[in-house]
This record gives C-alpha cells, sequence and structure tokens, in this order.
C-alpha cells in the first residue's frame, strides 16, 4: 500500500506540479470520507487538480459551475414526464459523480449551496419522496475566491462544516512555473495519467483509515485542542464535535497515508490548522480578508497551549 499512495501521488504531481503538500491534504480529504475546500484565486491548478485525482482513481468526474441563476435541480436532477411509459422518470444531475469539483461555490444562492451540502452530508438526494444514493466514493471539491466577496453569497458556519478541511494552494515557485509552460506547450499533461487506483479501492480504503488505531491520549488530546477552542479569548465560537470527528478522522488518513496503523500526536497538530479554523468564529466578524489567516494563527496558540501526550 505504501507503494501505492507513493505512485498516487506521483501520479498526480506529474501534471499538478511543485505542490506536495496540497496533494497529500486532498488525498487526506478522500480518504477520511469527507470533502475539501480550496480558498484560492483564479489560474492557480484547482481544476487540474481534480482532473487529475479523478484519472488516478479512474472516477466519475463533472466540473459544476456555480452561477447566481443555478437552481437546486440544475445540480441535483429532476423528474421528467415520459409520455410513451406514462410515468415520471428521474434524470440524474451532474452531481451523480464520484469526483466533483464545485467551483466557485459562494457564488450561487444559499437554496442551492444548501442542496449541494446536504447531499454531501448524507451522500445521497430525495427528490418526489424516492431517496436516490449518490456513488462511492463521492468526494467534492469545492472553490471559491479569498478576494471577490461583490456579488457573492458567504457561505454560513453551519455549511463550512460539512468541510472537513480547508486549504488553500498558493502561487507555483519559479521554477515549476517554468516547468508547467514547457510541458503544456507540447501536449495536454492530463493526457497522460494513467488509474493507479479504481473507485472501488478507494472505498476499501476508506473503510480501512477508520479502523486506524487511536490511543485514548490521542483522543484526549483531540478533545482538549477543540475544548480549547471554545475558551479562548479571541474566540466567539469554538469548534463544535463534528469538529472533533473531523480532525479525528484526517488524523487516521494522515497516519495511514505515512503508512502506520495508528495516530501519533504530530498528526492531529498537521491538521489541525486546516480542520478546524473554518469552524471558528474570531471576534470582530468574519468578512476581514484576512480572518482565515488570524484563525489558523489562533489554532496555532492553541497547541503550543495544548499539552502533548507522551
Amino acid at each position: 500500500m505504501q507503494n501505492t499512495i507513493a505512485r498516487l501521488e506521483a501520479s498526480i504531481g506529474k501534471v499538478f506540479l511543485g505542490k506536495p503538500r496540497i496533494i497529500r491534504r486532498v488525498l487526506t480529504g478522500l480518504f477520511a470520507q469527507g470533502h475539501v475546500l480550496l480558498e484560492d484565486v483564479p489560474g492557480v491548478g484547482k481544476t487540474l487538480l481534480a482532473r487529475a485525482l479523478a484519472r488516478t482513481i479512474d472516477a466519475s468526474f463533472t466540473r459544476i459551475q456555480f452561477t447566481p441563476d443555478l437552481l437546486p435541480s440544475d445540480l441535483l436532477g429532476t423528474s421528467i414526464y415520459n409520455q410513451k411509459s406514462g410515468d415520471f422518470e428521474f434524470r440524474a444531475g451532474p452531481v451523480f459523480a464520484q469526483v466533483i469539483l464545485a467551483d466557485e461555490i459562494n457564488r450561487t444562492t444559499p437554496r442551492t449551496q444548501s442542496a449541494l451540502l446536504e447531499a454531501m452530508n448524507v451522500a445521497s438526494i430525495s427528490l418526489d419522496g424516492v431517496t436516490h444514493a449518490l456513488p462511492e466514493p463521492f468526494f467534492v471539491i469545492a472553490t471559491q475566491n479569498p478576494l471577490e466577496f461583490e456579488g457573492t453569497y458567504v457561505l454560513p458556519e453551519s455549511q463550512l462544516d460539512r468541510f472537513v478541511l480547508r486549504t488553500n494552494i498558493g502561487y507555483p515557485e519559479r521554477e515549476d512555473e517554468n516547468r508547467i509552460l514547457a510541458e503544456q506547450q507540447i501536449v495536454d499533461p492530463l493526457s497522460q495519467i494513467e488509474p493507479i487506483l479504481h473507485a472501488r479501492d478507494v472505498v476499501a480504503i476508506q473503510a480501512r483509515v477508520r479502523q486506524v488505531r487511536l490511543e485514548d491520549s490521542v483522543r484526549d488530546y483531540i478533545v482538549a485542542i477543540v475544548g480549547a477552542t471554545r475558551s479562548h479569548r479571541r474566540l466567539r465560537l469554538g469548534a463544535s464535535p463534528r469538529g472533533a470527528g473531523a480532525l479525528q478522522r484526517a488524523a487516521q488518513a494522515n497516519a495511514f497515508l505515512e503508512s502506520r496503523d495508528y495516530v501519533i500526536p504530530d498528526d492531529v497538530k498537521l491538521l489541525a490548522g486546516p480542520v478546524l479554523a473554518h469552524r471558528i468564529i474570531p471576534e470582530g466578524g468574519l468578512l476581514a480578508e484576512h480572518s482565515h489567516t488570524e484563525r489558523e494563527k489562533i489554532i496555532e496558540e492553541i497547541l503550543e497551549s495544548v499539552e502533548v501526550p507522551i
């Protein structure tokens, strides 16, 4: 499995150059059976990353551009009357894919946002009294631009909480950007990617990740970190129990990616920022451009103040 994971990361890294940390975080979200929010400016490779991931695990892929006029039915699907049979037939929407890029999720209305986030939460949709299961694995990579807020609908904290982790990509280094231009000049880099895993293998890995062992001391460490967010002097609202569960699953996934069948405190420390920063509300509001950076700094303060188990 260690060799397979290395090949998986290397395959994605062939087209998504110079960002092994981001590749690892996206795989962490996938294997933790969660979803990932990428907050970054356009053009840094979010779509490329999602497409590369889908190809390496041989999964179906859709990219959904979220706009103010997008309706829940455009996303989920609808029932259409068949004149020949005299029955209504369900026509599945683009959400019925294994890997979904929900591009600029904050540009659509709260009603449509809610429809996607409900599907993310229960891995199914209900229409006309019938429940339709979504494919397995079901993994959403959502994006939003952190700089342009005009005409957007900010995700409320209760909806941000649906994402197991939130991160940003950032600009490439100069050398990596040169390689990107050189490789894209001749051929589409995605055409060279071959599947390393199959979708059914990912489902099996997700089940194995849930079995990664946590000692009581490490679980207490997670609870102590989350508890500290609820009493921190600079926070108006701390992380919920769902946040504690997300941190536990992410730590288990990171341990698996490191070829361990047990979690260590370093797994928790590594992911506390990406998992918890979007689940807390600092004093003074949410809409400042530096808000997420400030939240991550607060999480770092908390990590320094909480005793690490030996």
